[in-house]
């Protein structure tokens, strides 16, 4: 499994616990906030692409399946700490794909899976 996890990642995680974001009750946006992210994880994982859909919450007891903006899943060892929703990755070295290597993404969903050997994580592109 080791050699599936040759990218260098980041987790970072807002200091308050929050998203990091406040809302502008005149605009009704959100905005960034003055929170302080700090890392929570540094270690070897990967950031693959899905090639699948992406499940959207139901409506209504409907359940729909879109295509994600992105696309991407992180894979992170089981010694990483659990993250949660709005947890920040950043990569810092990719083998598979260098244009990956700079950018970030925001956890969108925490519950793809566990397995035996690798935890799986659906990312969205970070603003």
């Amino acid at each position: 499994m080791e050699k599936l996890l040759d990218d260098e990642l980041r987790l970072w995680r807002h200091v308050d616990g929050t998203s990091g974001k406040k809302l502008d009750e005149v605009t009704g946006e959100l905005k960034p906030g003055d929170g302080t992210a700090a890392p929570l994880w540094e270690g070897p994982g990967a950031v693959v692409r899905t090639g699948q859909l992406s499940f959207v919450p139901p409506l209504d007891g409907a359940v729909a399946a879109l295509p994600t903006p992105t696309a991407y899943q992180a894979l992170l060892p089981l010694t990483a700490p659990p993250a949660a929703v709005d947890d920040v990755l950043s990569v810092s070295r990719s083998v598979r794909d260098p244009q990956l290597v700079g950018r970030w993404f925001r956890v969108a969903d925490v519950g793809v899976g566990t397995y035996s050997v690798v935890r799986v994580l659906r990312l969205d592109l970070a603003e």
